[in-house]
């Protein structure tokens, strides 16, 4: 097999889409899109990835670190300007180089192969990716001859009424022999009326030397969408979007509604779970199997064992075990370790504590900077007071404690195991275990009280 090379271009600055945010660092299903092409780029075993980069160089270099080269693009020339940034690291090189914009998200490994393949099979020196479009408006032309290889391509304002009927469109990726690509780079000019320098007349420099001229019709139009605007990012994300959905439903997982069910590119879905719809799955979230999730949920970067039932609750990088019922309107905050068979109820939020198997919260209380114990009840309206204004502290709840409702635990404090706490109660100082601790004021009733308040009145 040959070297396989290819050159992401990612210099542009994307005024279209009217924002401060870099072009190809737009998210698409909660990834940006020059990290979805190179992604599919790997995928297609290349020897050598260059990226070129211009406006916010730097961002995109953070985003991509190490799983690319890269090079500058000072100011903005046009596409085979782009190209020629990456001269001096491949042009010595024996092998085939793919071009491809860092704008395009939803083009596939499997198409970069497939056109890399037929640019093999016939022995080509450049080899167009191309679509049919049912309105190629706007579209460049492909004109073929009758062996089936391009004529040339025809740019949309100067087709004949023959060429405008065509609808197999240039999609803006190629496919080059190497050495041939840097050699004729050299021979193009910027005489048009932009004044830049574009990579298809690369295509017409090789066909004016006799070579051969490829063209491979991807059966998939929608993954050479290229995002210049904000329409069109909502286009390649609802595309990206079913795309991911389906890849779950055949892996057996019931999405009941899967127009309003958000899941990111990494998430692993386990089989016989059921996602209900609103719910958004971020990052690199794993759920487990025969788990119910959602309605109107959202996790990110968490990971959630077999069995666990989560409803219109918010999961962010934490770990829930097997067997846990939490929610509604529960709220997992970052570093939280949820153990098997726990109960989270409505209205709880779990903030940077361990919450030990079997153990139960069932409403309205606030679990912060904790350890929690197994088969510890904490009840209704209960609190770990873990901030003084300036420093967070511990609380420590052993195993068998039973919390009372209301209660007030001021951190840093521990509740030894098997111990009570009364309802009511705000607990400053150690509980031993096995204790009762009742820290609330004596009642005291003073009859008639009332009446005299009301003859004030």
């Amino acid at each position: 097999m040959s070297n396989r090379f290819a050159v992401i271009l990612a210099a542009g600055q994307g005024t279209r889409m009217k924002s401060k945010l870099y072009k190809v660092l737009h998210p698409v299903c909660g990834k940006p899109m020059v990290e979805h092409v190179l992604e599919q780029v790997k995928h297609a075993n290349m020897n050598e990835v260059v990226t070129v980069v211009g406006h916010g160089a730097e961002l995109v270099q953070a985003q991509l670190g190490d799983r690319s080269e890269f090079v500058l693009q000072a100011e903005q020339l046009g596409t085979a300007h782009a190209v020629m940034q990456a001269k001096d690291r491949l042009q010595d090189k024996d092998g085939i180089t793919l071009v491809v914009c860092g704008d395009t998200p939803l083009i596939t490994a499997e198409t970069m192969s497939s056109l890399i393949q037929h640019h093999e099979e016939q022995q080509a020196k450049a080899t167009i990716l191309t679509a049919h479009q049912e309105d190629p408006a706007g579209y460049g032309r492909i004109i073929r001859d009758e062996a089936g290889l391009v004529k040339r391509i025809v740019e949309h304002k100067d087709a004949s009424e023959a060429e405008l009927a065509v609808n197999e469109v240039n999609t803006g990726t190629y496919c080059f022999n190497n050495r041939a690509l840097f050699e004729a780079l050299e021979k193009v000019n910027n005489d048009n009326v932009q004044g830049e320098y574009y990579l298809p007349d690369v295509i017409e420099i090789l066909q004016s030397e006799g070579e051969t001229i490829g063209a491979f019709q991807t059966a998939h139009a929608s993954e050479t969408l290229g995002v210049n605007d904000r329409v069109a990012l909502a286009q390649a994300e609802k595309l990206m979007r079913a795309r991911i959905n389906e890849k779950h439903m055949r892996n057996g997982v019931s999405l009941i509604d899967p127009e309003n069910t958000y899941i990111s590119s990494e998430a692993q879905i386990g089989r016989d779970t059921v996602v209900y719809p609103g719910t958004v799955i971020l990052g690199e979230t794993v759920i487990g199997e025969d788990c119910v999730i959602g309605p109107a949920s959202e996790f990110k970067d968490s990971k959630i064992a077999d069995r666990t039932v989560i409803k219109q609750s918010v999961v962010h990088d934490s770990s829930i075990g097997s067997d846990v019922s939490i929610g509604p309107f529960a709220h997992i905050r970052p570093q939280s370790a949820i153990e098997d068979e726990v109960k989270i109820g409505n209205f709880v939020e779990i903030k940077k504590a361990q919450f030990g198997k079997g153990s139960k919260a069932s409403h309205l209380s606030y679990i912060g900077d904790a350890e929690v114990g197994s088969d510890v009840n904490i009840g209704c309206g209960s609190i770990t007071v873990n901030y003084d204004g300036k420093n967070k502290h511990l609380t420590k709840i052993e195993d068998n404690v039973f919390i009372g409702c209301n209660s007030n635990l001021v951190a840093p404090v521990t509740v030894g195991k098997g111990a009570y706490v009364a309802a009511g109660s705000t607990i400053t100082k150690n509980v031993p275990g096995d204790s009762l601790s009742i820290a609330r004021a004596r009642q005291e009733n003073k009859e008639g009280y009332a009446s005299r308040i009301h003859t004030k009145k």
